[in-house]
């Protein structure tokens, strides 16, 4: 993850390191945030403070991790989501339709964070956590997302990959052919072993809200393929006809 480059930076240093420790599926020392941030230890000790006095960030031996306050505002998310509240009950039809796991994600800065995950009741299931985030990148959910990204915001993170003409070109045919089929269908990309389908969530007017994904072991897919797609589809249409 990389510092937003679009606002003064003493805006946003305490929220990059409040997002670099919201990420971190362990608590982290100076350190390793000094590591993970690219800040002075000085800086990351300021921005630090702030949080800790404003309890979204607490110390323990040493080790920072997020406070109170960032339950807090989870709760509030989880109460007032319009996407989230709109889509879990088509989230659960279709992880009991499909007997696979679901996903609810949504593109942040150069991330793809989970919002709600639905898991398959199956003792072999993929997950994707709820709250865990990747590159927007590779696999179903990150392509699936940046096709659907209005073009300016969408070059402007494939920029950031740093990838050779070629393969940025490459890419964008890739991301031009998901957003003219309406979903986004991949094999192992993120995972070894891993299938997944992606399909977009519209707000009015096409606004890209996020996406639902359906994930499974690739040796429980095959011959299944397109019923799966298509139950991922109807899904993300119904859930789209709600917001709008």
């Amino acid at each position: 993850m990389t510092l937003p480059t679009d606002a003064p930076a003493h805006n946003d240093r305490a929220l990059f390191v409040l997002s670099v420790l919201a990420q971190s599926k362990a608590a982290m020392t100076a350190a390793e945030l000094v590591h993970a941030t690219g800040l002075s230890q000085s800086t990351l000790y300021r921005q630090v403070a702030t949080l800790r006095r404003w309890g979204f960030v607490m110390e323990t031996d040493g080790r920072y991790s997020p406070g109170p306050v960032s339950v807090q505002l989870a709760s509030g998310f989880d109460g007032n989501s319009d996407l989230v509240m709109a889509a879990r009950a088509d989230m659960r039809a279709l992880a009991q339709q499909s007997h696979e796991s679901v996903a609810l994600v949504t593109v942040v800065n150069d991330r793809v964070v989970c919002l709600e995950m639905i898991d398959s009741e199956q003792s072999l299931r993929c997950s994707f956590d709820r709250g865990r985030s990747v590159p927007a990148r590779d696999g179903a959910s990150a392509k699936c997302l940046l096709a659907h990204l209005p073009p300016d915001q969408r070059d402007a993170l494939l920029e950031g990959l740093g990838e050779s003409p070629e393969r940025r070109a490459a890419r964008i045919a890739e991301l031009d052919a998901i957003r003219e089929a309406g979903h986004a269908v991949t094999h192992g990309e993120v995972d070894a072993g891993v299938w997944g389908a992606s399909a977009p969530v519209l707000a009015t007017g096409r606004r890209l809200r996020g996406a639902i994904t359906l994930m499974a072991p690739l040796t429980r897919v095959e011959g299944m393929e397109a019923a799966l797609l298509h139950m991922t589809v109807v899904t993300a249409a119904r859930i789209s006809r709600a917001l709008q």
